[in-house]
């Protein structure tokens, strides 16, 4: 049920773009322990301009592969965030070629009573999820 909002700068192939959302979603399920099916992911694409993301003065080179990525999702533990913060970074690089320094990964929390599916239910709360 997460979901995840992708900030890119545009130029990225279909079947890159692909790689990335399926590593991203393989890195969710196995971190937050979500259904494969669980799997709500919205792709912006910017020119350079419009994406400016510096380091809070880290020292991190940053490049045209950066990938933002803002998570929305029901409360995790401390532990499920950073393993997802891990395996992001880490699956990234291996099946995307995308370096540790070009992402930053965001988690907003919210509650069941914050999520409808569909149907003007909220699905949570009755019960249905």
């Amino acid at each position: 049920m997460p979901l995840l909002r992708f900030d890119l700068i545009e130029g990225r192939s279909p079947e890159s773009l692909k790689k990335l959302l399926d590593t991203c979603h393989q890195a969710m399920v196995d971190a937050f322990q979500v259904p494969v099916r669980d799997r709500y992911q919205i792709v912006h694409q910017h020119p350079p301009q419009e994406l400016i993301i510096e380091d809070t003065g880290l020292g991190y080179p940053r490049t045209n592969d950066l990938v933002i990525i803002s998570v929305v999702s029901k409360t995790r533990t401390p532990e499920q965030k950073q393993k997802l913060y891990a395996l992001l970074a880490e699956r990234l690089e291996q099946e995307c070629g995308i370096a540790p320094t070009d992402l930053m990964v965001s988690i907003t929390e919210n509650s069941e009573a914050d999520w409808s599916f569909g149907l003007g239910k909220a699905q949570f709360l009755a019960g249905l999820l």
